[in-house]
């Protein structure tokens, strides 16, 4: 572990090295990508430095010790050194957490897809509250907004938003929430007081740049039609509305958000190669449950990766057996808890796997 600690210690230097070189700095594709490969071993090359400091002093404090006579001082120096040496265990644990393979994604920013399933107006209904349940954690973290496309129901929530939050490591926090979601509760409509069971899925997608995918333009077909809005009708006059169709792969996306055509063209092209790469890690990767397929599945009441109960106050996230009894806080936004505990079930299994390779 330590020789490999050692390697990434010594390509961080080698990277202030290049970082401070002119041509690098003139040339912006290194420079953002010598950047990056910093940023993600910061933390790792802090903590082993910490590490080392620790184990010198204590080898420090070892040979003042056997040559120390002053009884006083001796046991001040014990305690000194028993203190650090407690720190060594977590420190050690913490490097073997940081030396785990990183998903390449966790820092990117996230497009999210919100859609009712099972359960009609309810589903649509629940599809509202997920959004907003997003948009408040996002909030939280300082991250911004950006809806780019929107169809809401008539009854109240979404059919469908598809919307984009801009943070680093966004997409590293909200990837566990890529599946089907389950709400049971009475819903407003209702009138005898029954619990309904609806789903709304979601799919979360890391933000991908044109250039991280191969996709030409002669592969793009673009199509133009008059935006509408609900129940059809027209709503622009001119054709600002995109359909953007690669057709190597089938993606298809709409966009009519933006009064713009231009502005329209920009959002549908983020979707589409977000979802074109989503589409060759899935055909690259089959058996990791990254895709959007396998990920929010048909949105089937027996599909589910949480239930949100709201007459037991309940939340169950199902892929931990994970249950706290706080939804009236967690549906506005207070999500630290279970992604916290999503994110230490995934270190236990990868730092698992890694010591089962070793």
């Amino acid at each position: 572990m330590f020789d490999r600690l050692q390697a990434v210690e010594d390509r961080y230097e080698r990277l202030n090295e290049l970082l401070s070189d002119p041509d690098i700095v003139s040339d912006s594709n290194k420079l953002r990508e010598y950047s990056k490969e910093q940023s993600d071993i910061q933390e790792m090359v802090d903590v082993y430095r910490e590490y080392k400091s620790v184990k010198e002093q204590l080898a420090d404090t070892r040979e003042l010790m056997e040559m120390e006579k002053n009884a006083d001082m001796l046991d001040m120096m014990k305690e000194e050194f028993n203190d650090l040496n407690k720190q060594i265990p977590d420190l050690e644990d913490r490097l073997r957490i940081l030396l785990i393979p990183k998903d390449p994604n966790d820092s990117k920013n996230v497009i999210m897809e919100v859609r009712g399933a099972a359960g009609g107006d309810e589903a649509n209904i629940f599809a509202g509250d997920l959004f907003r349940m997003y948009t408040r954690y996002a909030e939280t973290q300082g991250w911004k907004i950006d809806i780019m496309e929107a169809t809401p129901n008539p009854a109240g929530g979404y059919k469908e938003v598809i919307f984009m939050i801009n943070g680093q490591g966004a997409y590293s926090k909200f990837k566990y929430e890529n599946g089907a979601h389950r709400v049971q509760r009475v819903p407003a409509t209702e009138s005898q007081g029954r619990i309904h069971t609806s789903t709304a899925t979601v799919a979360c997608l890391p933000e991908v740049h044109v250039e991280e995918v191969e996709i030409h333009e002669k592969d793009i077909r673009v199509d133009t039609f008059a935006s509408s809005g609900a129940g059809g009708q027209s709503v622009n006059t001119t054709m600002s509305a995109v359909r953007m169709t690669h057709l190597p792969t089938g993606v298809v996306v709409s966009m009519q958000d933006e009064r713009s055509q231009i502005k329209n063209r920009e959002k549908a092209m983020k979707i589409l190669v977000a979802r074109v790469a989503d589409k060759h890690r899935a055909e690259a990767q089959a058996e990791i449950d990254s895709t959007r397929k396998s990920a929010v599945g048909t949105g089937d009441r027996s599909e589910r990766i949480r239930t949100y109960n709201y007459p037991q106050n309940r939340v169950t996230d199902h892929r931990i057996g994970l249950t706290i009894q706080k939804l009236d806080q967690i549906v506005e936004g207070k999500l630290d808890e279970i992604i916290d505990a999503l994110i230490l079930d995934e270190q236990a299994t990868r730092l698992a796997n890694l010591n089962e390779n070793a």
